[in-house]
């Protein structure tokens, strides 16, 4: 889908229709390609005389696939989160074309920073008169949205550190390591985003369209400042989750160690009344207490005896 947004339209305009009757508006100052087909690509080529990025090419990982010039473009390529609220949110490349005309933007799924950004335009229709105007917005709502995401993410990261360290026998550790995980991932997706981000607003700074405006440049510097800031706030959320599936792996260890040893302090009481009954279980023919009336309880009291003598000494030693 080919969707246009011209200044003081409170919304992006979609094409309907072939492909090839589509016509760029001269006051255009942001192409949206959603799920383009090879002919919007081609219909999009030859209205500005510059290549699309395909899938497949959005998706390579090399610096040189992602920040370059083409043509007086400047193309750059971000990870962009979506399903932010998700256990594990989504990641996937956007790429963005800064031109001397209007900014072109190539995905192919809907992110939110887009939603936000469409309502913000529909309350002040004259907030974006240029390309990079909305390049820089676009950027402030992703760089936003990753915000709420890393404090959503931190939120579950405190929730599950209370639970580990709530002091009850057994807090479910399976499920916190799950959630840890979740966690884990969520905190990759957010950092590998980020670094994106930051090395976009350094590259895109040269741009001739942004560095000729000191307000627009001033407003990138913030961008890279802010995005930063994330970086060091999810590092540190890193380092607690690290510490907290160390913890709870501990914990496990601690456990089952507890476990164990109540079976062996349980196996070691026992042997001496085992014992004990092997000795009187034996065919022997002279064995005078068995024909005593006070053998049997002799019996009894001596396998009691021998199980809390060895009781009180590991009561004694600190090991129950």
């Amino acid at each position: 889908m080919i969707r246009v947004y011209r200044p003081g339209c409170r919304t992006c305009e979609p094409h309907v229709g072939k492909p090839a009757a589509w016509t760029l508006p001269s006051d255009a100052v942001w192409i949206d390609l959603v799920n383009p087909t090879p002919d919007e690509d081609r219909a999009v080529e030859a209205a500005l005389g510059l290549s699309v990025p395909t899938r497949a090419e959005m998706a390579e990982l090399e610096a040189s696939s992602r920040l370059y010039r083409e043509n007086g473009a400047t193309y750059v390529t971000a990870d962009i989160l979506h399903h932010g609220d998700a256990d594990t949110p989504g990641l996937d490349p956007v790429t963005f074309v800064l031109t001397a005309g209007p900014l072109v933007t190539i995905r192919y799924f809907d992110p939110k920073p887009f939603a936000l950004l469409m309502d913000k335009l529909e309350r002040d229709p004259g907030l974006c008169v240029s390309g990079a105007d909305l390049f820089l917005n676009l950027m402030e709502a992703i760089i936003d949205r990753i915000s709420d995401v890393l404090s959503i993410n931190a939120a579950k990261v405190e929730a599950i550190s209370n639970h580990v360290f709530s002091g009850r026998k057994t807090v479910g550790f399976e499920k916190l390591i799950t959630k840890l995980g979740h966690a884990h991932i969520a905190n990759a997706r957010i950092e590998q985003s980020l670094a994106g981000l930051a090395r976009i607003f350094a590259f895109a700074a040269l741009d001739d369209r942004v560095e000729a405006q000191t307000e627009t440049r001033e407003h990138i510097k913030s961008l890279a400042r802010d995005a930063q800031s994330l970086i060091a706030h999810n590092q540190a959320v890193a380092a607690s989750i690290n510490f907290q599936l160390s913890a709870a792996l501990g914990m496990i260890n601690i456990e089952q160690s507890s476990i164990i040893k109540i079976f062996s302090v349980g196996s070691v009481a026992l042997l001496p009344p085992t014992l004990i009954a092997s000795i009187y279980g034996m065919n022997f023919d002279f064995m005078p207490e068995l024909s005593k009336p006070w053998g049997y309880p002799a019996a009894l009291a001596a396998m009691v005896v021998s199980v809390m003598l060895p009781l009180a000494w590991f009561k004694k030693k600190g090991w129950l």
